[in-house]
């Protein structure tokens, strides 16, 4: 049984503080990118709506329209009943999620009823102890050499992962296979070809034919790929009995040419 979604409905982005306008915006249009819909911020540096909505561009411009702006943080998680804040600082006595995937299929069942806020903190330093008083967990989003993520890019992050939990894996495509007939039919040809070379002995060709057929079912052909395979066939085939002559017309007349230079005997 596969993990239950999460219900993006009941999930809000809380930004706290946010220092640039352009931010916001990119972190509107990242949040709509995975299907969500629902943007606070709180106590914003420097509000310039119109920055907001350029970045934001067509398809997070209604986040930056109707957004909410709140002056305290207390004020704007107040109707949320599950709270996660994101974090860079490891240590202390809260162990923090370490993998957005697994926060995800947490956060699952209690977003089916319950209304979920994901708080991130100022772009310079982040959420303070204060603030993250108000969680109920905290995410630390791994990375290797640097620690410090672009606020937008950690919202599209944690939304990435919200999104496709419990989602089922689309089917992989499988083209159409070659049938039977169409196989031997390639097999035949290439028993013809391969014993008109003289790469399998005439006497025995199903011996070697059932090594090659062992070979090609592993594959396995699709109808595309017999027809490619009958093509170069065919052209072995005519190569092998038309080719050669045409390549070396003459080829008969210098035989004939040295008997009648040989001297008599």
């Amino acid at each position: 049984m596969s993990d239950p979604a999460v219900n993006l409905a009941n999930v809000t982005v809380v930004l706290l503080s946010p220092r640039i306008s352009e931010n916001v915006g990119a972190a509107a249009r990242a949040i709509r990118n995975m299907g969500m819909s629902r943007l606070l911020v709180v106590s914003p540096k420097k509000w310039e709506p119109n920055r907001a909505a350029m970045m934001a561009t067509h398809g997070g411009l209604d986040l930056i329209r109707n957004l909410v702006i709140h002056d305290d943080l207390g004020e704007a998680l107040a109707p949320f009943q599950y709270v996660v804040g994101t974090t860079a600082r490891l240590g202390g006595h809260r162990i923090p999620f370490r993998d957005p995937a697994r926060l995800a299929r947490h956060l699952a069942p209690i977003s089916q009823e319950n209304e979920v806020a994901i708080l991130f903190g100022p772009e310079d330093r982040g959420l303070e102890n204060e603030d993250l008083r108000y969680c109920h967990a905290l995410l630390n989003i791994p990375t290797r050499d640097f620690s410090s993520l672009n606020l937008a890019q950690a919202v599209l992050l944690v939304c990435w992962e919200l999104a496709r939990t419990g989602l089922p894996e689309p089917a992989p495509f499988v083209p159409r296979l070659a049938g039977r007939r169409e196989l031997d039919r390639m097999y035949a040809d290439l028993k013809k070809v391969l014993t008109r070379i003289g790469y399998i002995n005439p006497q025995n060709p199903e011996h070697w034919m059932d090594n090659i057929r062992q070979f090609f079912n592993r594959l396995p052909f699709t109808a595309r790929e017999v027809k490619v395979v009958m093509g170069f066939l065919r052209q072995m085939d005519w190569y092998a009995t038309v080719g050669v002559q045409k390549e070396n017309p003459c080829s008969s007349c210098d035989s004939e040419k040295k008997e009648e230079s040989a001297p008599e005997s």
